[in-house]
């Protein structure tokens, strides 16, 4: 595997405080707005969403690929994430996202394996192992030209 990967991601405004986002080779792409909370529009995904949802998936595939590796058969798999958001200090940020893993087996013996395969995959996800990371901004600011009419005689 290479030691490097990259995601693109194409955002752009759609007027307020609405937007749609639209992964590279991804065929769909996903309207947003900011949360009811923060005066954006209520039925909407919201990047706060699309946080926990990305903690929420990549624990599912990793998950998934241990028990895979591990030959840990399995009925079922169902997870439920809650992300928290605090205001300290008059900032606003996460302080937690809550993993709620269901795991159907079919056997009482495979219990314990299961417990530690779900642990192993919270420390293995790289997703949540990436929440302390900075965000670099290169910012560009383009002045559009106003389109000149030409003057009819």
């Amino acid at each position: 595997m290479e030691a490097h990967h990259e995601y693109r991601v194409n955002a752009f405004g759609a007027g307020g405080r609405n937007g749609v986002v639209h992964a590279e080779g991804v065929l769909s792409c996903i309207s947003f707005s900011a949360p009811p909370e923060f005066l954006g529009e209520p039925g909407r995904w919201t990047p706060e969403h699309f946080l926990v949802a990305a903690v929420a998936s990549c624990f599912v595939s990793t998950f998934s690929g241990i028990a895979e590796k591990s030959r840990l058969g399995f009925a079922s798999f169902n997870l439920d994430a809650e992300g928290v958001l605090g205001n300290e200090d008059g900032i606003w940020r996460f302080t937690e996202i809550k993993l709620r893993p269901v795991v159907s087996i079919l056997k009482e013996e495979d219990r314990g394996r299961v417990i530690r395969l779900l642990e192993k995959a919270e420390k293995s996800c790289l997703i949540a192992r990436s929440l302390q990371f900075k965000v670099v901004l290169f910012p560009t600011v383009k002045i559009e030209e106003e389109l000149s009419v030409p003057a009819t005689v």
